[in-house]
């Protein structure tokens, strides 16, 4: 036994399935019947579950790859500056504005560098694994994603 049941629906979506009838040549009601059906099949709950799984997932994979890259530039930043602290000799007065403006220059050439290996995408993070086995540093993709 069937009821009938009458519903409202905005005009664009009538229209796409009224092509989809057409395109399938199936009457209106059959493509609402199994749009709906499919709706309340405990079977698609199902599915949007296992979608949500597997995007939870791969989100969860990139916030560890995240936590681990931060974690590795603290710690080379902090090894670095500790170094630095630790070598680096008091300046007599009058060497300081000299070694001010050699300073400056550096920087200037660090940052050039730098805006240089983010346009290429490369990334000192990728090149770790390469510096600690000794192999060849490779080529990146240009890619945001990279870095």
């Amino acid at each position: 036994m069937r009821d009938r049941l009458n519903l409202t629906l905005p005009a664009e979506m009538i229209g796409r399935i009224n092509e989809l009838a057409d395109r399938k040549r199936l009457p209106r009601s059959a493509i609402v019947e199994a749009a709906v059906a499919s709706f309340l099949s405990p079977d698609a709950a199902d599915q949007r579950e296992a979608a949500f799984t597997r995007r939870l997932d791969r989100l969860s994979r990139q916030v560890q790859r995240i936590e681990r890259d931060v974690r590795v530039t603290a710690d080379a930043l902090s090894l670095y500056i500790r170094f630095w602290l630790t070598i680096t000799p008091p300046l007599p007065p009058d060497a300081q504005a000299t070694a001010q403006i050699k300073g400056r220059e550096r920087y200037e050439g660090f940052i050039e560098t730098l805006g240089k290996r983010l346009q290429k995408g490369q990334s000192f993070l990728h090149e770790i694994p390469n510096d600690v086995s000794g192999q060849p540093v490779a080529e990146e993709p240009n890619s945001a994603a990279t870095g």
